[in-house]
């Protein structure tokens, strides 16, 4: 039978490999563009500091600000990973531990450091892995993230004692990252969570962004996306699948706020509805009106402070 369609099982043969060699070569550039670490041309550039930047006066803060360096190992790839603590004005026992989004650094949580330490809180800013002075070599989309800030609760515990109280907040990446550490098991001085634009999901975030940036249709983009799932299972230790926040609130007990922008596209506002709907602990919502991805504080830099103030007074004891 083969030799009667020789020609035609060499062609269907060559196809598939061509089809094979395609997807492989695909997944590969994929990878090296959403997963390994590095300058990405659909992000924007970090533009100087302005005086008519909303967040001016709290960068120029936490620029001029004392700082620490704290350094843990994490507990998988024994990666050292760095970060910044700037203990609050008056001795106590509340600390805030900042996310950043994907491809900033611990540095760009700046502003936010300022206003957590206006409420009287110590701050820990960790660069992922991966970023900025942490080692790494991949991005884990807050799912190898998670254990790392469990790490780091640890480490405040250890250092302002067992009576510390601890919140965990995040911005895009970091939030997904907050959202993804509320489903482990974490120590009880982890107060609440506080997440501002989070995704649901990693691959359902990267198809997304597939879509908005290289305009794939459907069919192409969900063998790519599966590819580059499969090459950062073998690069990077996890399916983009594993990187699910609505798996990981549903196992949430504790306290948490979702604040996320109305005009949000980069991850789209409908996301925080499911991310909302899925945690199982009390729960808060907010939608920032005119705010795009990632720019709620500057763009409502005080109601911002005020939800979140109000938010961490119910869960947060001042004493």
């Amino acid at each position: 039978m083969f030799k009667k369609h020789k020609k035609l099982w060499i062609g269907i043969i060559s196809l598939i490999t061509v089809l094979i060699v395609g997807f492989a070569g695909a997944g590969y550039y994929f990878y090296n563009v959403a997963i390994v670490p590095g300058h990405k041309s659909f992000l924007s550039k970090k533009q100087p500091l302005k005086k008519s930047d909303p967040l001016y006066r709290q960068t120029k803060w936490y620029n001029n600000a004392k700082k620490e360096k704290w350094y843990i190992t994490s507990t998988d790839d024994n990666l050292k990973l760095d970060a910044n603590y700037i203990p609050a004005i008056h001795k106590t026992n509340k600390t805030v531990i900042l996310l950043h989004g994907y491809m900033n650094t611990k540095d760009t949580m700046g502003p936010y450091a300022a206003m957590f330490h206006q409420l009287g809180y110590n701050t820990l800013l960790p660069d992922a892995r991966g970023h900025g002075q942490s080692q790494g070599n991949y991005v884990g989309y807050g799912w190898r993230e998670k254990g790392d800030v469990r790490k780091w609760v640890n480490k405040v515990i250890k250092r302002n004692g067992k009576n510390s109280k601890v919140v965990i907040f995040g911005v895009s990446m970091g939030g997904a990252t907050t959202m993804m550490t509320s489903g482990q098991k974490m120590p009880k001085q982890v107060k609440a969570y506080i997440e501002d634009c989070g995704y649901t999901n990693a691959k359902t975030e990267i198809e997304h962004e597939a879509q908005s940036i290289y305009h794939m249709p459907a069919f192409p983009r969900f063998p790519l996306v599966e590819v580059l799932s499969g090459y950062t299972k073998l690069k990077a230790g996890y399916f983009l699948n594993d990187a699910d926040s609505l798996k990981q609130l549903k196992q949430n007990h504790k306290p948490m706020l979702f604040i996320h922008g109305e005009k949000d596209t980069f991850v789209p506002t409908k996301m925080v509805y499911a991310n909302y709907h899925a945690s199982s602990g009390p729960k808060e919502l907010w939608l920032v009106p005119g705010a795009s991805h990632a720019k709620s504080f500057a763009t409502h830099p005080s109601e911002y402070q005020q939800k979140i103030e109000k938010f961490l007074n119910k869960y947060v004891s001042k004493k």
